[in-house]
């Protein structure tokens, strides 16, 4: 049987489109919900794409589950779990757990129990520790006497993150009291009139102006800083049970504490025990990642932070066990896992375009695997001319130099 799945994303990520051509290949039929213009359009043989509205945000993630009526939904960034989370409070507190879309948000996200729980940094970190999980000590902090205090308790220095915030956004180390409370002051003011209007007219992405508009204020959390390295862990579960994983140290980022750009497969046993005790007790279903720290004197494990989607590793195919959309397309319709063959025999993989944007003369684009989507020109094309508009190092100059590496494969 050949699964529907529905990719419902907020913002043009290049990650979702990856992921996509993933589940296309793993025999699944795929539709998306998604800003104009998403570059999954340009893919060959690409499913419907459904318009997603940022000021009609429910009523577009309605409109393209009702109209595609897939066997499961996958958000592919925080802002579209969070619109997931939204409406299945709002079909159950109308119809019950009978509606159709609680059936199907439910069957996709997991137990709706833990939904706010997933959402909140700290929250997941306390559980976590209730499971016997190591972690770094965490709070939410809502005033400077409470950061205050906090430091005073567990010294300096600390690491400032908002919730709903991804890829090093609303992430910020600091190293005096007097470093703390500026960061806090920057974290916790509701967004500005010029960020959001910026991303409403150049990014067409109108997320920020509500927020900005009511005067949120983010939820600001304060975790202990460790000397350490970063790791994380993607996985696929089925109610509750993890039937696939990638485990990887990070070796360099795109800026600092953003996105990986190269990474190192590895196992980690405290990783992968961590990830399926938490997958275990909140009962969850669909694409997760768990990011950790590795102590650089120990090398012990700590969890920091889940990201309750889709990743930007969760489209590489490692192999049986380590095959994400394979492992839940077959579950997701009842079928065992089939076994898969590894894309490379590599261990380090450079990710796609990042890594090329990093520096475009960059060893690890020929010592590793390098994870470009050659098979769709278009879209490899069309991702590095707008990582350049978006004003990173890499120029127009090396642009022809880079394109004419299209042919080239790597085993």
């Amino acid at each position: 049987m050949r699964p529907k799945l529905l990719l419902a994303t907020t913002c043009r990520w290049f990650a979702a489109a990856r992921l996509a051509m993933a589940f296309k290949q793993a025999g699944c039929a795929v539709d998306m919900v998604c800003p104009a213009d998403h570059p999954f359009a340009l893919t060959a043989d690409h499913g419907r794409l459904y318009p997603y509205h940022s000021l009609a945000a429910l009523r577009s993630f309605r409109n393209a589950m009702d109209d595609a009526q897939p066997e499961i939904v996958v958000p592919c960034d925080d802002l579209a779990r969070a619109h997931l989370h939204e409406i299945y409070k709002q079909d159950y507190a109308r119809q019950g757990s009978a509606s159709a879309l609680c059936i199907l948000l439910e069957r996709s996200l997991g137990d709706p129990l833990y939904y706010s729980l997933i959402n909140a940094r700290s929250l997941l970190i306390t559980f976590a520790q209730e499971l016997q999980i190591a972690t770094p000590e965490t709070a939410v902090i809502a005033t400077e006497v409470e950061l205050k205090a906090w430091i005073a308790r567990f010294g300096l220095p600390a690491v400032l993150k908002t919730d709903g915030t991804s890829g090093g956004v609303g992430v910020r180390i600091v190293e005096s009291e007097r470093e703390a409370l500026r960061a806090f002051e920057l974290l916790n003011a509701p967004p500005r009139m010029l960020r959001a209007a910026k991303r409403a007219v150049v990014d067409r992405d109108k997320t920020l102006l509500i927020p900005w508009f009511q005067r949120q204020r983010p939820v600001v959390n304060v975790q202990r800083f460790l000397p350490s390295r970063d790791a994380t862990i993607s996985v696929a579960c089925w109610r509750g049970t993890v039937l696939a994983s990638i485990t990887a140290e990070v070796l360099r980022t795109w800026k600092p504490k953003g996105p990986s750009s190269v990474i190192r497969i590895i196992d980690n046993s405290d990783m992968l025990l961590a990830a399926q005790k938490l997958a275990s007790r909140l009962k969850l279903s669909g694409l997760y990642g768990f990011d950790f720290v590795l102590e650089n004197v120990t090398g012990k494990a700590y969890l920091i932070e889940m990201n309750p989607r889709a990743t930007q590793t969760c489209h590489i195919p490692l192999g049986t066990g380590h095959a994400l959309p394979i492992a839940l397309a077959a579950s997701a319709v009842g079928e065992s896992i089939p076994e898969s063959a590894s894309i490379t025999d590599r261990n380090v993989i450079a990710l796609f375009p990042l890594e090329w944007q990093n520096d475009a003369a960059s060893p690890f684009l020929h010592s590793a695997y390098h994870d470009v989507p050659w098979e769709e020109p278009k879209l490899v094309q069309s991702c590095v001319k707008s990582r350049m508009r978006l004003g990173g190092r890499l120029t127009y100059e090396n642009l022809n130099k880079i394109l004419a590496h299209m042919p080239w494969r790597q085993s």
